[in-house]
């Protein structure tokens, strides 16, 4: 029986477009934006940041350097935000929903930036925050590492104590949705920016029988 279910936040709960994102960081100055952003898994600065090796301060300051020019804090959120152009409120609706019967939570690669909008009121139509939706968020620039690392998905299991054999991991993210395989739990991977709910509803069905 699931008892819990971890959700990838970017591509999962949020849909994700790296094309734009890449054009917001050229029009913030970062000319090689296209080499260096990628859907899944940062490289390089964005990278360090993603895995809490590099603060928000000392990423900005970086990335000023090669813009050529000074940054602030809300021109580098407003570029981070090209990833992202809202969510879907029947998702947020169904999070509600499955919280009745599972504890919820998010495991995501993600920055300061992303984070401060997903943890505002301006996240959702109705006002409330990401984290009002789960029990507890998972991130990356906080925990050191970044998905696949297999110590990631450890930590979570071992901090709120979770049987993998009880838990579900949607990702949509390849590499990702395999390690949750391999370190014992069910997992779904849906495509990003698709409506995914009757699929994950008929899933928790299917286990819930297998018991």
């Amino acid at each position: 029986m699931i008892r819990n279910i971890i959700f990838d936040f970017g591509g999962v709960i949020a849909p994700i477009d790296r094309d734009h994102a890449v054009q917001a960081f050229i029009r913030l100055g970062l000319k090689d934006a296209d080499s260096r952003l990628d859907k899944y898994h940062q490289t390089g600065i964005f990278q360090q940041l993603e895995e809490g090796t590099l603060t928000e301060q000392e990423f900005r300051e970086i990335l000023g350097q090669l813009c050529g020019r000074p940054l602030t804090f809300e021109e580098v959120k407003e570029a981070w935000m090209g990833f992202f152009s809202g969510v879907d409120e029947r998702i947020l609706t169904l999070l509600e929903e499955l919280r009745h019967r599972y504890r919820l939570y998010v495991l995501s690669n993600t920055n300061p930036y992303v984070i401060s909008w997903a943890c505002s009121k301006q996240f959702s139509p109705a006002g409330k925050p990401l984290d009002a939706y789960f029990d507890k968020l998972y991130l990356s620039y906080e925990m050191g590492h970044t998905k696949p690392d297999e110590r990631i998905f450890r930590h979570i299991l071992s901090d709120v104590q979770l049987n993998a054999a009880e838990t579900l991991f949607v990702d949509d993210g390849a590499s990702n949705v395999q390690m949750g395989a391999d370190m014992g739990m069910h997992t779904f991977q849906p495509v990003n920016g698709s409506d995914w709910r009757s699929e994950l509803t008929a899933l928790l069905e299917k286990l819930d029988k297998a018991v």
